[in-house]
């Protein structure tokens, strides 16, 4: 199946295959890297000041009609009545729900978009000097990890997983500090989770028990938000660290 790249054209995903001499990839690489750099200095820039938040992901099909929709915007309600702000991928479905949800409960609403042939406009609930645009997914990503207190994880498809084995990859091999993971909505997540242990921890013995405990699944806006709650309360540290 064919997409429409930026300038309307009809694209069979084959460009990237497209002949280059060496010159032209010698070049091309070289220049890429002060784009790559630009979008690390533009988001450190701007994330460093934005306080505690908590990344909210999730599918950019759910329509704002969908249950689930209407779970994510309350999930960014409540964790802005205890002083988080809410930041997601800026685009539709469950990232609108987060930056609504967040903007609704007058707190800090970040949106970190990424430049598709499809889906991806950056929706009306954003703060306006807090929404950025990528071309890069790992820079992209990187923003997510290193100034997100937390993950909330609503049902999404491979974008989502990918941030979420990425964030368990991560606290796994402790590249990064620990932070709380939460799963939502265990009907959608029973299945890939019970494989993981069935298959990838119980048959094949691929990962530790322990890695069971990275994340938590639960059903409810008021669980979810506990959840972060009690990560930080065991430490003592509250939002405004």
């Amino acid at each position: 199946m064919s997409e429409k790249d930026n300038s309307g054209k009809e694209s069979n995903g084959t460009d990237s295959f497209d002949s280059k001499n060496w010159s032209e990839i010698k070049s091309n690489d070289s220049w890429g890297i002060f784009k790559i750099m630009s979008e690390f200095v533009n988001g450190y820039e701007t994330l460093s000041r934005i306080g505690p938040c908590v990344s909210i992901f999730g599918s950019a099909r759910t329509s704002p009609e969908h249950p689930k929709y209407k779970l994510a915007e309350e999930i960014a309600y409540e964790l802005t009545q205890k002083g988080y702000g809410v930041i997601t991928g800026g685009g539709p479905g469950m990232m609108e729900a987060g930056n609504k949800g967040a903007n609704r409960g007058k707190g800090t609403s970040v949106g970190l978009n990424i430049d598709l042939p499809f889906e991806q406009e950056p929706n009306a609930f954003i703060d306006n000097d807090k929404n950025l645009d990528f071309d890069y997914f790992f820079v992209r990503k990187v923003m997510f990890v290193k100034y997100s207190q937390g993950f909330i994880v609503m049902p999404g498809g491979f974008g989502t997983l990918d941030e979420l084995f990425e964030a368990i990859t991560l606290i796994q091999t402790f590249k990064i500090s620990r932070f709380p993971i939460v799963l939502v909505d265990s009907n959608f997540w029973s299945g890939l989770m019970g494989w993981i242990k069935e298959v990838l921890l119980e048959r094949e013995a691929n990962i530790n028990a322990a890695d069971m405990d990275l994340f938590t699944i639960v059903d409810t806006a008021d669980e979810a938000v506990q959840v972060i709650e009690d990560f930080y309360n065991q430490y003592l540290l509250k939002p405004n660290f």
